[in-house]
């Protein structure tokens, strides 16, 4: 799973104006490999329970989530896609990793992805 997160992952930053058309092909491209990499996220964090948590937490939020994924969220444009995209990372994450946390907190990995939300 490391090498894979470490040497398979990739998606392209491209200025907004190029990715604002939908229907360009680098567009298509970035959004593409944006949800190849919410696959991996989601095959990653599965993990969860089998191997030891601070692996998987490891490669699922700091690499590939505050890494990558972060980076193409915060780029994109707020509205819907953006929604999207937030619902389908959050989807990824195990609900057992949340359960001892008081009210208002997160984990420390989560910190910019839940400023984000909050906006």
């Amino acid at each position: 799973m490391k090498k894979s997160v470490e040497e398979d992952v990739f998606i392209p930053l491209y200025p907004k104006s190029t990715v604002e058309d939908k229907s360009s092909l680098r567009s298509k491209f970035q959004e593409r490999r944006f949800w190849s990499a919410v696959k991996l996220l989601s095959n990653v964090t599965l993990w969860d329970g089998i191997i030891q948590e601070d692996k998987v937490r490891d490669l699922g939020l700091s690499k590939l989530l505050n890494r990558y994924l972060l980076l193409n969220i915060l780029n994109t444009p707020l509205g819907l896609d953006n929604i999207e995209k937030c619902n389908k990372v959050v989807a990824c994450l195990p609900e057992r990793w949340f359960q001892d946390l008081k009210g208002g907190s997160t984990l420390p990995e989560l910190l910019n992805f839940s400023q984000h939300l909050l906006q």
